[in-house]
């Protein structure tokens, strides 16, 4: 459990932050009908609670206001309009707007277990999370926050920061700027030009994002038939699930990509990122196979990675670009295709495949034929990725060092895995992932065993 020292709203500086209103695009209405993500940072800070109350509040608080005038929206609201209305979804910052932060401590919770690789029970993060506001009701639309924040002690050991926001506000891009941004502020005493150094100040700029088939409309319409939650609901996973992080180190990567290339010299797309996800899918289908009974191998196991789109689009997006720019990259293959001799070198083919196909059409982009795709996947045989290695969160440096570990959280919901940079190695990857007991034990016996061959 966590107690609450405080809670409190922090706001941006009024004088300096001007209101602003985002209409939604085509890139950011494919989540309005999605769970919040969900992360926790973890930092090595061995100080006690009066310090705690006395420096570190005071210092948070005031270089998130600092950041919050740069990154105005996440202050703000998600606006939707109610399903009889014929408005259309947005995000607004208004004078006043605030987001929601809580000060707690736990003193019941061991830190050192929280940030271990080794399997830990799901639940005991969700006292580190916190929940988004409840929607207030306005005439015709419903205005649900887009970010809460809950910073944690644990006494003479840590601090963990975590974070609740709206994807349909922004993507991990985003989300991961923004809190660079913070922690830059926070451990440079609120000197901006770190953010300029490091194309952390946010473009808002839509225009330049052109809809010529007006899919914006029309994904908008078919969003309208989810019945959109705009309520923030937490479902902590039960005893039985456990959390785990793998290593794949650059080493074993190197020898997994010269495996493939004895077998398929001609690959063109065999990549870090392809070897992982392809060598973890294969792993979660047969750790799966083995924990419950089979009974139709030819069902099909799907495959979802998502891709940053700022430079893929005309005229391309600069990397600040606030919002979502992503889309998913599907494909797919029959379970027996899996867990055969030939699963991992099939998977790899496949999904540097649908990367290198889909990267350079535009046209797939423009056409808002990526969102019709999704209807054809079953999301019960579905592996998708959370983050990726291209972020790097864990230099958020708040003026405590690098973070210790990062956990995502979302992850609990079923069907993906995270990714990310390795802290101690820019080579090597971690993997994050949510399973029960028994296939977790599969799973890590599966994927330790083939490295281990290489």
């Amino acid at each position: 459990m966590a107690s609450v020292i405080e809670q409190c709203q922090v706001a941006p500086p009024p004088s300096d932050a001007a209101e602003l209103t985002l209409r939604l695009t085509y890139f950011d209405h494919t989540w309005l009908a999605f769970g919040r993500n969900r992360r926790i940072l973890f930092y090595n800070l061995p100080i006690s609670k009066p310090h705690f109350i006395q420096t570190i509040i005071p210092s948070l608080k005031h270089s998130l206001s600092l950041a919050l005038k740069h990154y105005t929206i996440l202050a703000g609201n998600l606006v939707c309009p109610l399903i009889n209305s014929s408005g259309y979804p947005e995000l607004r910052y208004k004078t006043g707007d605030s987001v929601s932060v809580i000060f707690s401590e736990t003193t019941d919770m061991n830190f050192n277990y929280l940030i271990g690789n080794h399997p830990r029970y799901a639940k005991d993060f969700y006292p580190f999370i916190p929940q988004l506001a409840e929607p207030k009701d306005a005439p015709g639309v419903q205005l649900a926050p887009v970010l809460a924040i809950k910073v944690t002690l644990f006494p003479n050991f840590g601090i963990s920061i975590g974070f609740s926001n709206h994807h349909a506000a922004c993507d991990g891009n985003t989300i991961v700027r923004f809190t660079r941004a913070w922690a830059l502020l926070n451990k440079f005493c609120g000197d901006e030009q770190f953010l300029e150094n490091d194309q952390l100040i946010p473009f808002y700029d839509r225009s330049i994002i052109k809809d010529p088939h007006e899919q914006g409309m029309s994904i908008w319409d078919v969003m309208k038939t989810f019945k959109v939650e705009m309520r923030d609901i937490i479902v902590i996973p039960d005893i039985d699930k456990v959390r785990c992080t793998f290593i794949i180190g650059h080493n074993e990567i190197t020898k997994l990509k010269n495996l493939i290339l004895s077998r398929r010299p001609s690959l063109a797309h065999v990549t870090s990122f392809t070897i992982t996800c392809a060598y973890v899918w294969t792993c979660l289908v047969k750790s799966e196979v083995t924990t419950i009974e089979i009974t139709n191998e030819n069902v099909m196991e799907f495959f979802v990675c998502a891709a940053d789109c700022r430079a893929r689009i005309n005229p391309p997006l600069p990397p600040s670009y606030f919002g979502n720019c992503v889309m998913g990259y599907v494909t797919q293959t029959r379970r027996i295709d899996l867990i055969g001799k030939e699963g991992f070198t099939i998977a790899v083919e496949l999904i540097g495949e649908v990367i290198q196909k889909r990267t350079k059409d535009k046209e797939w982009i423009l056409s808002g034929n990526w969102f019709k795709e999704f209807s054809t996947i079953d999301t019960k045989r579905l592996l998708s990725v959370s983050g990726s290695p291209k972020f790097d969160l864990y230099s958020a440096d708040f003026g405590w060092g690098k973070a210790e570990k990062i956990e995502s959280v979302s992850i609990d919901n079923g069907g993906s895995m995270s990714l990310s940079k390795s802290k101690d190695s820019n080579g090597d990857l971690e993997v994050g992932l949510s399973l029960s007991k028994a296939q977790m034990n599969a799973f890590a016996a599966i994927f330790t065993h083939g490295l281990s061959l290489l």
